[in-house]
C-alpha cells in the first residue's frame, strides 16, 4: 500500500497545490478544505518501504580521479531524503584545479562547460537492459552564487516537484541489471545518451555524458541503485565499488565531518578523492 501511494507522489503534490489554491477562491466549508489539504499533504510524504537487501558490488560509473559528495559512506539517507529512491544515492564530480570560489551575491553564474567533469563519459555499473533514456533537457548554468542557490532551493525546487521526477533527475538513464536491481544515472548532458530503451549494455559501456540538467548546482553525476524502475515507487538499495581506490586525501570543499552511525561501511566518504 505504501509503495502504491508513494508511486503517485507527484500527483499528491499537484493536488495539494490545487487544493490550497481552490481554498482561496471557492466557497468550501473551512474544516472540509483544511482536512483535504492535510490529507493530500500527508499522502505526498508517504515513501516506499525500506529494503533490507545487502549491498551490491558494482563497477564505478566513471574513470579517472573524482570527488565523492552526498555519500552514503557519510550518512544514510545520503541526500537527506528517502524520496525518489535516493536512500543510498551518491554524487561525484572531478576536483577543480582552482581553489574553491567563494559564494557571492553576483547574478552572473558559470557556463557548465567551464567545469572539468562536464562531458565526461558515464558508464554502466553492471550489465543489463536499458529501460529509460532521456536527454532532451538543456544544460543550465551553475547555481554558485547566493541569488542562484536561493532560487534553486525555492522557486526551481517547487517547479520541479510539480513537474515530476524527470525534472528533478534531469536527463537520465535507468538500467535494469540481470539480478533485478535498477541503476539510475542522472543530470546527464543534453543530447549525450548513447543508448535507448531495450538496448543491452555491459559493465563499463558508455551510456551518456556528465551534464548539468535537473536539480543541480553544478555539473556532476548522480547515481543510485533501486528495487524498481519507477523512482517514486522505488526503495534505494546500498551499493559498493570494490575496485575504486581511495586514500586519505580529501577535497576540503566537500568534507562534512565524521561519518554518522547510519553510514554505509566500505563506501567513500564526503570529500574523499578516489581513483576509478
Amino acid at each position: 500500500m505504501k509503495r502504491a501511494i508513494a508511486s503517485a507522489q507527484t500527483w499528491w503534490v499537484r493536488l495539494f497545490v490545487l487544493a490550497v489554491i481552490a481554498s482561496t477562491v471557492a466557497p468550501v466549508p473551512h474544516l472540509l478544505e483544511l482536512g483535504l489539504i492535510a490529507v493530500l499533504f500527508a499522502l505526498s510524504l508517504v515513501r516506499p518501504p525500506r529494503s533490507d537487501r545487502p549491498a551490491t558490488d558494482l563497477a564505478a560509473p566513471v574513470r579517472g580521479r573524482w570527488v565523492v559528495i552526498n555519500s552514503p559512506g557519510t550518512a544514510v539517507p545520503s541526500h537527506g531524503v528517502k524520496a525518489y529512491g535516493q536512500m543510498y544515492a551518491v554524487d561525484i564530480l572531478q576536483p577543480s584545479l582552482d581553489a574553491a570560489p567563494s559564494i557571492g551575491w553576483s547574478l552572473r553564474t558559470r557556463r557548465p562547460a567551464t567545469y572539468p567533469c562536464f562531458g565526461e563519459p558515464v558508464r554502466a555499473m553492471a550489465g543489463g537492459t536499458v529501460v529509460r533514456a532521456t536527454d532532451w533537457q538543456r544544460d543550465h548554468r551553475s547555481r554558485d552564487t547566493w541569488p542562484a542557490l536561493i532560487a534553486m532551493m525555492t522557486v526551481e525546487a517547487f517547479a520541479r516537484e510539480l513537474g515530476g521526477a524527470s525534472f528533478i533527475l534531469g536527463n537520465h538513464v535507468i538500467v535494469e541489471h540481470d539480478d533485478g536491481t535498477f541503476a539510475a544515472y542522472a543530470h546527464l548532458r543534453r543530447g549525450s545518451a548513447a543508448v535507448r530503451p531495450g538496448d543491452r549494455v555491459t559493465a563499463g559501456e558508455q551510456l551518456a555524458e556528465v551534464g548539468n540538467t535537473g536539480n543541480t548546482s553544478e555539473p556532476h553525476l548522480h547515481v543510485q541503485l533501486m528495487d524498481r524502475a519507477r523512482v517514486t515507487a522505488a526503495a534505494g538499495l546500498p551499493m559498493r565499488w570494490p575496485h575504486v581506490a581511495g586514500g586519505e586525501e580529501k577535497d576540503p570543499r566537500w568534507v562534512t565531518g565524521e561519518p554518522k552511525a547510519t553510514a554505509l561501511p566500505g563506501f567513500p566518504q564526503n570529500g574523499q578523492l578516489v581513483q576509478a
